[in-house]
């Protein structure tokens, strides 16, 4: 068990060093291609080693297609309206603002599971973390600013778009998925193969070629985005799951705002400014204050 746990440990560190780094990536890749492209090329390649994994371990069941619809509407909110949201967002901002902006994704959450779940209590505290977080994503969108406020303010929807979505995707699997019996790597295999099917007919692939062009996007959107920043990367937050909790799983999205910024500012030489850290700050407390009890 002692093992077991400490490559948990190992795994979370890996996750949100993964997670954060997967901004520039996506940024690499929108220089070349669109959006939507990444998404399905991100989606294809994280598949591929889910499916291999799900099936390795015998977690594959023909009776589980009657729950498809579920699977179908996680499909769209977890994967490709999410993963599209952010693929556009980091498009049109700094990899660092993008990877900051991810970190208000627990702030939609809990409205979604508020005004969903009737279990789901409302505090003062809760609403003042939401009010806090939300101040955040203002300032970075700076909606005043006379320079690229339109396209600030576009990135930023994008970004606000898929924290929505993946929001609400949490709420749908608690209220018709959770207590399927259905192992973690079977949802995923499904809910990815799926949203590959609906990306596979959404998607012009007039030149999505280009990417095989630059050694380095390529590398980043099938390596960083695909087999490790999906595929990967959902096997890793299981393992976490299993062994750490579910509460030390969620903890692992405070690191990735800080490793995209980081790698924004440090690394490729983003003009981030000092708002954007004091911003990042206010998601970190708005969301702090949402775990709260009270």
């Amino acid at each position: 068990m002692a093992d077991h746990q400490r490559l948990a440990r190992v795994a979370f560190w890996g996750l949100g060093l993964v997670w954060g780094s997967n901004f520039i990536f996506m940024k690499w890749a929108a220089d070349l291609i669109t959006p939507m492209q990444i998404v399905f090329l991100r989606v294809l390649f994280g598949f591929l080693p889910v499916a291999a994994y799900a099936l390795a371990t015998g977690a594959l069941r023909l009776q589980h297609m009657r729950h498809g619809g579920h699977f179908l509407v996680m499909s769209l909110l977890a994967t490709s309206v999410y993963y599209f949201g952010f693929a556009k967002g980091t498009s049109l901002l700094l990899s660092g603002v993008a990877g900051a902006l991810s970190g208000a994704i627990p702030l939609f959450s809990f409205i979604a599971a508020a005004l969903f779940l009737r279990d789901e209590p409302v505090g003062g505290r809760k609403l003042a973390g939401v009010a806090i977080g939300f101040a955040g994503v203002v300032m970075i969108a700076d909606p005043f600013s006379a320079d690229l406020a339109a396209t600030n303010l576009e990135g930023v929807a994008y970004m606000a778009l898929g924290s929505l979505s993946v929001g609400l995707s949490f709420v749908y699997a608690k209220r018709f998925l959770t207590g399927l019996d259905i192992k973690p790597a079977a949802l995923t295999t499904y809910q990815l193969g799926l949203a590959l099917a609906v990306l596979g007919l959404a998607t012009d692939f007039e030149g999505i070629g280009a990417i095989w062009t630059d050694p380095r996007a390529a590398t980043g959107l099938v390596a960083g985005l695909g087999l490790m920043g999906t595929g990967l990367a959902y096997i890793a937050y299981y393992l976490i799951v299993r062994n750490l909790g579910a509460v030390a799983a969620s903890s692992v999205t405070y690191i990735p705002p800080v490793v995209a910024l980081a790698i924004g500012a440090l690394l490729v030489g983003e003009p981030i400014g000092p708002m954007a850290y004091v911003a990042t700050a206010l998601i970190f407390v708005g969301v702090w204050l949402l775990g709260t009890r009270r």
